[in-house]
């Protein structure tokens, strides 16, 4: 309760603050290492406690959070003023927070409300293409959207199989992260990338050449080795699931997706002027955008009839776990992104260095390694916005002169994703449910053994085409 009194109070002072008054902003050259405390810390709880102390961090993860939030708020407030801390945190919460968070609650009320049903035996031509499905719809509903919707389906088609791990393994590799790559709906990178001025089409124009050669292939190895391991075992095991004819049922949500996708295109080819919120210039169709996502969350939930739900196991534990460790990201993240824009002259110099050449050109294939190499541990949407950022941070000049450079750093983010169960929120979802399942799923460094076997190597044969430059 005492904590929750401090939250409440801080977020009355900020709003109170009229950071119409404020400075320019923080001035990342001043800022040493221990303003980024906050921002590991979050990051780190996400990726460790889950897996160490589930049951403590599954009831107190909004605790924790919010610590994480106040350590990064309280410090910028006393050094640079409560109006500084202000104009930052609201900055933060009316152009990214809130349409990001509101965007995620529309695809993951529609997605719930949509059912695939039937029985479709699990043969390794019928298991390839349900991959292949959910992989395409990943970039239309997003990948948790994509998850949802096709993994009863999968666990139906498999569940008389008595070796069917490595099935939800690909799954996690194609439906939960890279068939997420061309759209800003499919992945939150991208999305944080449309938010901060980046074409809807971009990721779809220079993403689908490696997209699409990491579908083929990963496509091609799974029908390989699931025909294999078909050929072994067999269907050993009595089918628990009736044989019914498959169909869709979705109702108005099937025409909601298409809302979704008109709504935001059309909030970026009109321009109705800006207001003022407590000083923070909104756009006038920005808000339009967010208030037409919740208007289709609540025409999804009270048009779609409750046994739709109740056969995807829904629950609205995701997104609020989601809309509360963003919330602390989007805050911890404010004093990084200040330091990065400091560039050579602040702390993060040697990063840097790494990702860029002796005349300061950019090292893509360095963009696209590390920020995917942070995106394999830590969340990609944070890990995106940093090296966005340290790319320069510039939309116009990033889709143009430095579109490999774009395209490396998505890339990454997304497609690297797929390397751990923390990479991606979808990731440990599909895990948690084909457990539950009676599925036989390989542990956290188990796993890792099967995206080094198969991703790394393809990602090698990616870098060397698309980024070696």
């Amino acid at each position: 309760m005492k904590l929750r009194c401090m939250i409440w109070g801080l977020l009355l002072l900020l709003a109170s603050a009229r950071p119409v008054f404020a400075a320019e902003g923080l001035d990342g050259r001043s800022l040493g290492y221990a303003w980024a405390i906050p921002f590991v810390g979050m990051l780190l709880s996400i990726a460790i406690l889950p897996l160490v102390a589930p049951h403590a961090w599954h009831h107190h993860r909004g605790k924790i959070s919010a610590v994480w939030a106040l350590l990064a708020i309280i410090p910028i407030a006393a050094v640079n003023g409560l109006p500084v801390a202000a104009v930052a945190v609201l900055h933060t919460a009316f152009l990214e927070y809130i349409p990001f968070i509101l965007l995620l609650l529309a695809l993951f009320t529609v997605a719930g409300g949509i059912v695939i049903r039937g029985n479709l035996h699990g043969s390794p031509l019928t298991n390839t293409v349900l991959l292949a499905i959910g992989a395409i719809l990943a970039s239309f509903i997003g990948t948790t959207g994509a998850a949802m919707i096709m993994i009863r389906p999968v666990l139906r088609a498999n569940d008389d199989r008595q070796t069917n791990a490595h099935v939800f393994i690909f799954f996690i590799f194609l439906v939960a992260n890279i068939g997420g790559s061309l759209t800003p709906l499919g992945d939150p990178p991208l999305f944080l990338g449309f938010l901060r001025g980046v074409d809807f089409f971009w990721p779809t124009v220079h993403l689908l050449s490696p997209a699409s050669l990491l579908t083929a292939a990963l496509l091609a190895i799974f029908f390989a080795l699931d025909t294999y391991i078909y050929r072994r075992d067999g269907h050993i095991k009595p089918d628990p699931t009736p044989d019914i004819e498959a169909s869709v049922k979705g109702g108005v949500n099937l025409l909601l997706i298409p809302a979704i996708i008109g709504v935001i295109l059309l909030s970026s080819a009109v321009k109705l002027g800006e207001i003022d919120i407590f000083g923070v210039r909104v756009a006038i169709e920005s808000l339009l955008r967010d208030a037409a996502m919740l208007a289709i969350a609540v025409i999804s939930f009270a048009l779609t009839p409750r046994g739709h739900r109740s056969e995807n196991s829904f629950s609205w534990e995701p997104i609020k776990e989601v809309a509360q460790l963003f919330a602390a990201i989007f805050i911890t993240i404010i004093p990084v992104l200040a330091m990065l824009h400091a560039g050579r002259d602040g702390v993060f110099a040697p990063l840097v260095a790494l990702v860029a050449g002796p005349e300061g050109q950019a090292n893509d294939m360095a963009y696209f390694w590390i920020t995917g190499g942070l995106s394999s541990f830590l969340d990609n949407a944070p890990t995106y916005i940093v090296f966005f950022e340290l790319a320069g941070g510039d939309p116009q000049y990033l889709m143009n002169q430095g579109a490999t450079t774009l395209a490396a750093i998505s890339a990454g983010a997304v497609f690297m994703g797929a390397n751990t169960y923390i990479g991606n929120a979808p990731n440990f979802m599909v895990y948690a449910i084909a457990r539950d399942a009676g599925v036989r799923m390989p542990g956290f460094f188990g796993y890792m053994l099967w995206s080094g076997a198969i991703l790394l190597p393809l990602f090698v044969v990616v870098s060397l085409i698309f980024f070696a430059g």
